[in-house]
């Protein structure tokens, strides 16, 4: 799912495993609220639970930059639509795999992102990948492939919505390159107020029928739409430290970590059992996508500049 990823400061001295610690916490917290998603499902539309992941960060990161008087901005350059736009995509399709696929498996289809920026550096930045990463694309494929097995009867729908989020999210972090000098606040507000549109229109324009229409709301389950915006402003903040004070396609590897916690959410609170397909599939889109993300190096100047040209 797509979130806001800062630049890495120069001049500061940064203990090497506080960027990875604020990583872990923030991969936690994207996992809980994965799973707080899908456990209210039933009770809730899947636009209702995007309205509320979209909602909380809008309400707090505004009164944040209004009461340490930072500034907000409202229309900004088109790199900032460019990101908030793809990233509010990318959050509607992810929202609506996680109420109708497993979380662990949904968690992982959305990770496929960076071997979507290597794909995409071909066309947009003149850069042709590697053959490894031709590799590691074909394995992510076959490893789609092993964890879509289960879920033919829902008609792919599901997974096809986890695989879009992961490519919207690759033009999203493509985008963030030419807003990097604005405050991370105004940049995660702007985000979370164009997916709060998104998610009031798929309200309306797409089908969000539940499950079972006998199933009340009661208060518990509205403490856990509570705690999915909570969860998921925890996630933001957390992730945009670690990649302020890291290096971002190290601490990126950690991020993966949310799939372990979601696999170990599922057997605590769903009982769920895996497949030996399933997990093949999840290591087989995991571990090429940890090596390639391992792999990138640091941008040289003129590298950046070319992806700041693209949006």
């Amino acid at each position: 799912m797509d979130d806001t990823v800062a630049n890495v400061p120069t001049g500061s001295r940064v203990r090497p495993i506080v960027p990875y610690l604020w990583m872990l916490c923030g991969a936690f917290a994207f996992a809980v609220m994965s799973m707080l998603a899908h456990l209210v499902r039933d009770r809730f539309s899947w636009q209702a639970i995007a309205i509320g992941r979209s909602s909380v960060p809008f309400v707090l990161t505004g009164l944040s930059a209004w009461i340490a008087g930072g500034r907000l901005v409202l229309f900004g350059p088109k790199a900032l639509w460019l990101r908030s736009l793809a990233g509010s995509t990318s959050l509607v399709c992810a929202f609506y795999a996680l109420t109708r696929l497993p979380v662990a498996d949904a968690l992982t289809l959305t990770n496929l992102f960076p071997i979507w920026v290597a794909l995409l550096s071909w066309p947009l930045l003149r850069q042709r990948p590697e053959m490894f990463v031709w590799g590691c694309a074909v394995c992510a494929v076959c490893g789609v492939i092993l964890i879509q097995q289960p879920h033919l009867e829902d008609g792919n729908l599901a997974t096809l919505g986890a695989l879009i989020a992961s490519f919207t999210s690759s033009l999203a972090m493509i985008g963030l390159h030419r807003v990097r000098g604005l405050d991370t606040r105004a940049i995660v507000w702007h985000f979370s107020g164009v997916s709060l549109l998104f998610s009031g229109s798929a309200m309306w324009l797409l089908d969000g029928r539940l499950p079972d229409k006998t199933l009340q709301v009661t208060p518990t389950s509205w403490l856990f739409l509570l705690g999915v915006g909570m969860s998921a402003t925890i996630g933001q903040f957390c992730l945009t430290k670690a990649f302020t004070l890291g290096v971002p396609s190290r601490v990126s590897v950690v991020g993966l970590t949310q799939v372990g916690f979601a696999l170990v959410f599922e057997v605590l609170f769903e009982n769920r059992r895996y497949s030996a397909a399933s997990i093949a599939g999840m290591l087989l889109v995991l571990a090429p996508t940890a090596w390639l993300l391992v792999r990138r190096r640091e941008a040289t100047p003129n590298e950046s500049a070319s992806l700041s040209d693209v949006s």
